[in-house]
C-alpha cells in the first residue's frame, strides 16, 4: 500500500516561511519578554481577552474558524 504525504494547508497570507518566523520569535523570546507581550495584550483597547472553560476551547475555535478573519 502506498501513502501520499498531504500537503500542509496555511491560512491565507501564511506560508512555511511565515510560520518559521513566528516560531523563531517566540522561541526566542526571554520570560521578560513573555511577559511584557502578555501584558500589553491584557491593556490593549482592541483586544478581548475572556476565560472559557476548557472543554468548551474546541468548540470555540470551530466557531471562530467558521466566522473567518476579522480584519
Amino acid at each position: 500500500m502506498t501513502t501520499t504525504m498531504n500537503q500542509q494547508k496555511f491560512p491565507p497570507g501564511w506560508d512555511e516561511e511565515r510560520v518559521r518566523r513566528v516560531l523563531a520569535h517566540y522561541e526566542s523570546q526571554t520570560e521578560d519578554e513573555q511577559f511584557a507581550e502578555i501584558e500589553a495584550a491584557w491593556e490593549a483597547e482592541t483586544v478581548t481577552m475572556m476565560a472559557i472553560p476548557t472543554e468548551l476551547a474546541p468548540r470555540v475555535r470551530e466557531l471562530l474558524a467558521k466566522t473567518g478573519p476579522t480584519s
